[in-house]
């Protein structure tokens, strides 16, 4: 398959239009297919009456399902970025239909809390649409107060964007949209995502965003601009392209849904509550508690690694299992023969430890003739289990590695099952038709690829 560009959504500031990030789409270049959009209130979409948060959110959420993009960054400058927060919370839960996207660029972002402004400024601004269109002299006032070295044919373009927005949009955003407190809905973001926050910002700058944004991104990197004030996508799109490009090159190796499968998932095919489980199996360990030492997880990485070859995935199923005998979540039965499930593989390790100090250095057949003997329980007294101690053990080992694995929807993707997809939350289950082998229903692909079979 040729490889797949990235889709860049591009949101833009308050007062501004998807034109403003005209410099920034010519600094990233032919790499990236990139869709600036107008949102309701401004530029072409000047006359729109969906000017809420939720409205726009649900505007653009309306507009990627129609792009359907494979790979894609999400990226929101100031209110697109409160919008970006939110669309994103919803396609990680797998809401409004949506996919969520492999990565998010936040450019001096809105706060999911109420963003902080003077009051006195907050009235100064709303007096400028109090009784129709923005003044151009306002508009040059607004501009140069949040861009003072823009390129001037980007300024130029700015202020007839300001002059031309909706003064209902202007006014919705700073009387509701800026003061809504979203921060229960947006949660904490799992999506990996890169902060721009400008030093020379008043309000949102880097300072803002590290007290009122990290908190909601579990995965986030913090990027400063030298120089640069709250319009920094006019006044250097150079340097915002690098935080975009620099953002992708990090998240396009990591392991991905296919984009058709977590369609699938987002689709009403498949329950709210099948749905929650699925998307919630993405997270991976993180720093959750672990029952294992380090070196202990080190050696089960390396063993699973024989036990489990992965193939079209590269899930830490040793993390998983690992997180899991923290938390005591196991498949609800043990051998009766071996300690509780912590303390048995605690033990366990340790007696491939001394069977094999080096096994994560050894040839793969010197690996393979090592978990031959475990299988068989041929450990002698290297360690703290017996060998039918041993072998007990791993069995389960072999069952718990292809339950958590299996479990990933990555996995299911790879292995082309779709069972869960048997229908949604209305009282009519869409099911299956057709039963017999062989037989594929019209809305089932070829997972890996989004391909409709032959």
């Amino acid at each position: 398959m040729a490889e797949v560009r990235p889709v860049v959504v591009l949101l833009h500031a308050f007062g501004l239009s998807g034109r403003s990030w005209d410099g920034v789409v010519a600094e990233l270049g032919d790499g990236f297919d990139c869709v600036a959009l107008d949102l309701p209130g401004y530029g072409g979409a000047a006359d729109s009456d969906r000017l809420t948060v939720e409205q726009t959110s649900a505007w653009v959420a309306a507009l990627l399902r129609e792009l359907e993009p494979e790979r894609w960054l999400l990226v929101g400058h100031s209110m697109g970025g409160k919008i970006a927060q939110v669309v994103t919370a919803w396609a990680e839960r797998g809401e409004h239909g949506l996919a969520a996207p492999d990565g998010v660029v936040l450019v001096n972002p809105s706060t999911p809390t109420p963003e902080p402004m003077g009051e006195d400024r907050r009235q100064d601004m709303e007096s400028w649409c109090a009784d129709g269109p923005m003044s151009r002299q306002h508009a040059e006032h607004y501009v140069h107060a949040n861009g003072a070295d823009a390129l001037p044919a980007l300024r130029e373009a700015a202020v007839e964007d300001a002059t031309a927005a909706s003064p209902r949009a202007w006014l919705e955003w700073l009387q509701r949209g800026s003061r809504e407190d979203w921060s229960g809905e947006v949660g904490t973001l799992r999506t990996p995502t890169a902060v721009l926050g400008s030093p020379a910002d008043g309000d949102l700058g880097a300072d803002a965003q590290r007290r009122l944004n990290l908190p909601h991104l579990r995965d986030a990197t913090m990027h400063e601009i030298d120089d640069a004030h709250h319009f920094v996508v006019l006044e250097q799109p150079g340097a915002v392209a690098e935080v975009i490009r620099e953002h992708w090159r990090r998240v396009a190796g990591a392991p991905v849904l296919p984009a058709a499968f977590a369609r699938l998932i987002a689709s009403d095919r498949v329950s709210a509550k099948t749905r929650r489980v699925l998307l919630a199996r993405l997270d991976g360990p993180g720093d959750a508690p672990r029952a294992l030492e380090p070196a202990q997880r080190a050696l089960l990485t390396a063993l699973l690694t024989r036990v489990l070859p992965q193939r079209g995935t590269r899930l830490d199923v040793a993390g998983r299992i690992d997180s899991q005998l923290a938390a005591g979540n196991g498949d609800g039965w043990r051998f009766g023969d071996l300690p509780a499930d912590a303390e048995a593989w605690r033990r366990a390790l340790d007696t491939v430890a001394a069977l094999a100090p080096d096994f994560a250095g050894r040839a793969p057949d010197e690996q393979d003739a090592v978990v031959r003997r475990l299988a068989d329980g041929d450990v002698g007294e290297a360690g703290p289990l017996t060998g039918d101690q041993v072998a007990l053990w791993f069995q389960d080992l072999c069952a718990e590695a292809v339950r958590v694995w299996l479990s990933h929807p990555a996995a299911q993707a790879w292995v082309r099952y779709d069972g869960f997809a048997d229908g949604g939350d209305d009282e009519d289950k869409q099911g299956f038709v057709r039963t017999q082998a062989g037989e594929r229903e019209p809305w089932q692909r070829d997972w890996r690829t989004g391909e409709a079979w032959a």
